[in-house]
């Protein structure tokens, strides 16, 4: 089964989430797409998904059906216009139908185009299903945070009333790139990917609005979120908890026990936690150098950055580049 024509309905996503300070967390959602892959399968056939180590997995079925499986045995049907994502990367089976053999991922022959980019045939001369998979990695510490607190799995019905008639273009334009390759093919659907799973996560949060305590109820309240976001965009600057709270249009006491009453911790203990964040990952890319990375944070010198950093890390920023 093909992707069938939509029935047109106005796009009723909130237009808040691009402007409040969660917007702003979703516009860090920088994706690093390490794997791409699209399989066309006949049936019976049945793929045994390992685990990615945390990193995102982008199930989308484009035409056809299958089953999904999940390590806890829940059994997801999908057809042709939904997708699933796994915001940790834990194992799955998709199976053309519940008696399938699975047969491990990586066992089945595939032709790799690039170093990201395969497509893979599994000829069981039934029924086609295709899809397009993806494997992505998140490179900032907004969107490493906000992975943290998404469930197992992510289902997204691009033709439900929320989802937007745009959403239904992008998976038929994803569809139609991998059934007919074109030049520049991998670079569309790899940025299609990515849509795609900005929008699923988009879709958890407005299901999950009326949350009323944790980082994302403080992100959506109206003055704790100013003062996340002042500080967000700018956490080298020299912030205190009476400069967040003028942001906030709080009192200082009134800031600070609200703050610590929806995120769990103080102001002060989150923002070093926060530059601890970025540290880390500015360490792992390895392109600037730890002076440099203690002058983006705000810091007076290298050593009072080390400190820092071993106080909440607990290893040096050298060692721990090391590793």
């Amino acid at each position: 089964m093909s992707l069938p024509s939509p029935v047109l309905q106005a796009d009723q996503s909130s237009p808040s989430l691009d402007f409040a300070p969660l917007g702003d967390v979703l516009h860090l959602l920088r994706l690093t797409g390490t794997f791409y892959c699209n399989p066309e399968l006949s049936a019976p056939w049945a793929i045994d998904v390992p685990d990615m180590g945390g990193q995102m997995v982008l199930l989308v079925v484009t035409e056809g059906s299958c089953l999904l499986q999940t390590e806890h045995c829940e059994t997801i049907s999908l057809t042709a216009g939904q997708l699933v994502l796994l915001p940790h990367g834990k194992p799955v089976v998709m199976k053309s139908d519940a008696e399938a053999v699975a047969t491990p991922l990586f066992d089945i022959p595939a032709i790799r185009h690039s170093p990201s980019y395969e497509t893979m045939i599994f000829d069981g001369g039934g029924a086609v299903t295709r899809m397009t998979c993806g494997v992505l990695k998140l490179d900032h510490a907004a969107a490493e945070r906000l992975q943290q607190l998404l469930p197992p799995l992510i289902r997204l019905d691009t033709f439900a009333q929320h989802a937007g008639p745009w959403i239904y273009s992008t998976l038929k334009y994803l569809a139609e790139e991998a059934r007919n390759p074109q030049p520049g093919g991998e670079t569309v659907l790899t940025r299609l990917t990515d849509i795609l799973v900005v929008q699923a996560i988009r879709a958890w949060l407005q299901s999950n609005e009326a949350l009323e305590t944790g980082w994302l109820a403080a992100l959506r309240d109206p003055k704790i979120g100013r003062a996340l976001q002042a500080f967000h965009r700018a956490p080298q600057e020299g912030w205190t908890i009476a400069r967040l709270a003028e942001r906030a249009g709080m009192s200082r006491s009134a800031f600070a026990a609200r703050f610590k009453q929806l995120t769990g911790e103080g102001a002060m203990q989150y923002a070093l936690r926060w530059r601890m964040q970025l540290a880390r990952m500015d360490l792992r890319d390895g392109k600037r150098t730890l002076a440099e990375i203690a002058i983006g944070l705000g810091y007076e010198s290298e050593a009072a950055f080390a400190r820092a950093f071993k106080r909440i890390v607990g290893t040096s920023p050298g060692a721990y580049r090391r590793q």
